[in-house]
């Protein structure tokens, strides 16, 4: 008689229950990219206060605010130490392994989360020099999460659930955006409360008090915190089956690493059947054959993260100078630098609220079941419309009964980037690629996407000042359309191995048939 057996470790895997381990690796390295989002967004909400400490003019009858050329480099700077990072954090975690590299990563984040705050210098200049100099650095370990904790937790994931565990890592995203304007709100209402200042006035000592100077140090430093916190169980985690068996192979060590962790009997004779099944034809990332097998695959998810990465930091970014723009945050001169970043981070804690964080949670409840290529288009597309509707009418909602309308189609684009490319840009390129290339190939996709952020970060302020806020709604609406043509190429990974979609073996070989 004869039967087939699917206990190899790949198929154990691809079949296993969701198990405590899973969650567990969801939080832990999640909380990498809570860190994440928190140490990249904070920085949009202090960029006014900064302008009010350090570039107040004498007697000016207006608050200080930061030149456009600074505002682009301390928001822009940590994009660039991100692209770095992602790419060189992706190609060490196929050599060396994801587990090895992925607390150094964290060790950055913390170091530079708290040097960025301690900031020192003799003048605004300085202050702003040291300031971007610890934020690359901040920005190059935040850039080694993005590949290493995508393929760690694809290549735990079972295949029926594989979507939403990478989906829920990301989605700590949201988290961190909203635990930036919380803390920022939490921080500011206490210096206000102890340490009160008078509304503004043409002399600046009088509108923001010394005490000020240590709000914004504060919150940046507090981004070290849940970074800290899950150091320990990061580098307690073991390296994951999928590495130790078909890249390292050692069958022993991977059996053994994955019984422990999903509680499954895994023989060490499987592993060595996954490594013999598994194509040997390993050819290199400036190979011909790969260039056949993945070159479209690579070109989808580089020009759509990046598309939608100029489209979506600007909106985060410098939501901030928009709700100015139309009137829905009070003028600067009717209050003081605390006051006024109170007010921005309250504002933005409304909109990640309302808009940002529902949209990752219904990606994670909702792409294993619709699949990635269909949300990804539906984002874009529904970005598309909104950004339209935002800017066609743009006069009719600056009116003041109308600028309400206005903040929920502004939420709702966030909503529709996060139940859609935001999110699937992130998961898809950790399941199409091989084993040995695959932190390699999310790492520079996530890098195209950094540079689309780079391209909002410094590109905004100076568009918007050029065209104006309606003409540059309608250039990033133009660029989540293109973003919806591109996504025609990705292809959609739902309910398929890792090992099938990447072409490195066929179904059919996984399977070990045995004569009893």
């Amino acid at each position: 008689m004869v039967n087939e057996r699917t206990g190899s470790i790949l198929k154990s895997l691809d079949g296993a229950k969701t198990q405590w381990y899973h969650f567990t690796t969801i939080v832990i390295s999640g909380m990498g990219f809570f860190t994440d989002s928190y140490d990249l967004f904070v920085i949009s909400l202090v960029t006014k206060l900064l302008g009010r400490i350090y570039y107040q003019t004498p007697g000016s009858s207006s608050p200080g605010s930061l030149p456009d050329a600074i505002t682009s480099a301390v928001s822009g700077v940590a994009f660039a130490g991100t692209f770095l990072g992602q790419i060189f954090f992706g190609c060490l975690g196929d050599k060396l392994g994801r587990k090895r590299v992925y607390g150094l990563t964290l060790v950055i984040m913390v170091l530079c989360s708290i040097c960025s705050g301690l900031s020192f210098g003799k003048d605004p200049k300085t202050v702003m020099i040291t300031l971007c100099f610890f934020r690359f650095w901040l920005g190059f370990g935040i850039g080694g999460d993005y590949p290493l904790s995508a393929t760690i937790m694809s290549e735990y994931a079972n295949k029926r659930t594989r979507g939403a565990f990478i989906a829920a890592v990301f989605a700590m995203q949201g988290f961190g955006i909203l635990a930036a304007s919380g803390v920022s709100i939490g921080v500011s209402a206490l210096f206000e409360r102890y340490f009160p200042s008078k509304p503004y006035m043409l002399d600046q000592a009088h509108s923001t008090v010394p005490e000020a100077d240590y709000v914004w140090r504060i919150i940046l430093i507090l981004g070290a915190v849940p970074a800290l916190l899950t150091y320990y169980w990061r580098v307690k985690m073991p390296e994951t089956a999928r590495y130790t068996a078909l890249i390292s192979k050692n069958a022993e060590q991977a059996a053994s690493d994955m019984s422990k962790v999903l509680h499954v009997d895994i023989e060490a004779s499987s592993a060595t059947n996954d490594i013999a099944s598994v194509s040997s034809d390993e050819f290199g990332l400036f190979s011909k054959k790969f260039l056949q097998r993945h070159g479209l695959h690579l070109l989808a998810t580089t020009t759509t993260w990046f598309l939608l990465d100029i489209a979506f930091y600007s909106q985060n970014l410098f939501q901030k100078d928009i709700f100015t723009t139309i009137g829905w945050l009070p003028p600067a001169k009717s209050m003081n630098a605390i006051q006024e970043l109170f007010i921005i981070a309250r504002a933005q804690f409304y909109i990640a609220l309302c808009g940002t964080v529902p949209g990752y949670w219904f990606t994670v409840g909702l792409i294993d079941r619709i699949g990635r290529f269909k949300i990804q288009i539906m984002g874009f597309f529904f970005m598309t419309v909104c950004l339209v509707g935002l800017a066609l009418p743009y006069h009719h909602w600056t009116l003041p009964h109308n600028r309400i309308g206005f903040v929920v189609l502004y939420s709702l684009t966030f909503f529709f980037c996060n139940f859609g490319p935001n999110a699937t840009t992130f998961i898809v390129p950790a399941e199409i690629f091989p084993a040995r290339l695959r932190a390699t190939c999310h790492g520079i996709s996530a890098a195209s996407g950094k540079a689309g952020a780079m391209v909002g970060s410094f590109g905004f302020a100076a568009l918007v000042k050029a065209v104006g806020i309606r003409i540059t709604l309608l250039i990033l609406a133009a660029i989540s359309f293109v973003g919806m043509c591109m996504s025609f190429l990705v292809p959609e990974p739902k309910g398929r191995s890792l090992e099938e979609m990447s072409g490195e073996s066929a179904p059919e070989k996984i399977q070990e048939k045995i004569v009893v």
